[in-house]
């Protein structure tokens, strides 16, 4: 399998985890910063930065650009952007943890668009993935709430990232992997420059916010990205979506280790219903597989 590594499902699902805890993290260090500056001009600066980071790393990357690599990416950036702007503008109007509910219910509609798309079957194993990690989602997150504008941008937000994890797994395997993920972050981060542009972009007031911005700008963005592109190009939109869940997972776990929230049956479970959905997900492939 070491061998192997860049081909191998079992290396890519790892990897796609271990983007999920890095983002479980940045849960914690960003509510510190978008408490002192606003959102979108947050975001622009993250994503702005990880781009130019990216291209001070690997400027021969741009090499591997084509006009089919750039259309692509730029398709994949929007739906990025977009996703990142409904859910920052539904945030307003709905809470943190329905919001990451709702969120996480890309998970349903990936393999329902790969069906609608890709013409990819849904089978029993995926739909029993699909339920336990709805309901795992629901544990995590769910405290009880109504349906209203906020919510329905956030569903506009779930969209866009199960039309995204679709795409991507169309397109990564037809391209670089560094290429096509700097082109889906530089577009973010034109899009993000734009929506914050009205109001006048405010930069980081503070170091900290300055070394908030370093961290997600590297690792939740440029690697994370990075890493999704390429396993992508390995495994199904439908894993991708059951394995991202891992998400709030991780969150809560960081957040129990910062004293900010209490282990409780309900966390447990909901996380051991994640996990089994990934596990159902992955064991439903290498049957596939062995058969």
């Amino acid at each position: 399998m070491l061998r192997n590594w860049k081909s191998s499902p079992v290396v890519a699902v790892i990897a796609l985890v271990g983007v999920t805890a890095v983002w479980g993290w940045t849960f914690i260090i960003v509510k510190d910063a978008i408490a002192k500056m606003p959102v979108m001009d947050f975001l622009a600066v993250r994503f702005s930065v990880a781009a130019i980071i990216m291209l001070v790393l690997n400027p021969l990357s741009l090499r591997h650009i084509t006009f089919k690599c750039l259309w692509q990416g730029a398709i994949l950036g929007v739906l990025l952007g977009s996703s990142y702007i409904t859910q920052t503008f539904g945030l307003q109007w709905t809470s943190p943890a329905v919001s990451g509910f709702i969120t996480g219910m890309s998970v349903v509609f990936t393999p329902v668009l790969a069906w609608l798309m890709l013409h990819r079957k849904i089978n029993l194993y995926t739909w029993i993935a699909v339920a336990l990690a709805i309901v795992g989602l629901a544990l995590l997150s769910l405290h009880g709430w109504n349906f209203g504008g906020g919510e329905l941008l956030t569903v506009a937000c779930a969209l866009f990232v199960a039309f995204h994890i679709i795409g991507l797994g169309a397109w990564s395997a037809k391209h670089n992997a560094y290429t096509l993920a700097l082109v889906q972050i530089a577009t973010v981060a034109v899009i993000c420059l734009i929506a914050a542009s009205p109001g006048g972009i405010m930069l980081p007031p503070d170091s900290s916010v300055w070394w908030t911005v370093g961290i997600t700008a590297v690792l939740a963005t440029a690697l994370a990205f990075l890493v999704q592109t390429w396993a992508q190009s390995i495994i199904s939109p439908t894993l991708t979506a059951v394995v991202l869940t891992m998400e709030p997972v991780f969150a809560g776990v960081f957040s129990v280790a910062v004293g900010s929230e209490q282990v409780t049956a309900r966390l447990i479970i909901g996380a051991v219903c994640i996990l089994a959905a990934m596990l159902i997900a992955q064991l439903k492939r290498g049957a596939k597989q062995t058969g």
